[in-house]
């Protein structure tokens, strides 16, 4: 039996028109997305063109995870729906699953947070640790 924690918001609508922040790593954090960074990002644009109702705000592919804004607007499927899809396609190109079974979401209430969610993204991927709180100040 598979106990994962439920990390999710309880009362939240992930269908809601807004901007998420996500984070899916790689199964035991392997580096296997050095020099794939095209490949994921294609699949990622597939993902956007194929899906009424999202766009990319801003990603970054690092080593061994990604980091992607989406934006949903109007969407028919629920966040982790469009991640669950966006995994699929790329363990499909890969050949296999690659991924860790769950993911990090994180949904963005203001322009300010947005702000500061993209300049860690793009100065400091590797930090493990996020205070969302400070994002808020």
């Amino acid at each position: 039996m598979d106990a994962r924690k439920n990390i999710r918001l309880k009362q939240y609508d992930y269908k809601s028109d807004g901007y998420y922040f996500v984070t899916a790593v790689s199964k035991l954090r392997a580096d296997l997305f050095l020099g794939k960074e095209a490949q994921l990002e294609k699949e990622l644009r597939d993902l956007q063109a194929k899906t009424p109702g999202i766009e990319l705000d801003y990603f970054v592919t690092m080593p061994n995870h990604v980091h992607i804004i989406f934006i949903l607007h109007n969407c028919k499927l629920h966040l982790g729906e469009v991640v669950r899809r966006f995994k699929a396609k790329v363990s499909h190109t890969f050949g296999q699953n690659i991924w860790q079974a769950n993911y990090y979401e994180h949904v963005i209430r203001n322009e300010t947070a947005l702000t500061k969610i993209r300049e860690y993204i793009s100065n400091n991927p590797q930090e493990l640790l996020l205070k969302f709180d400070q994002f808020y100040k």
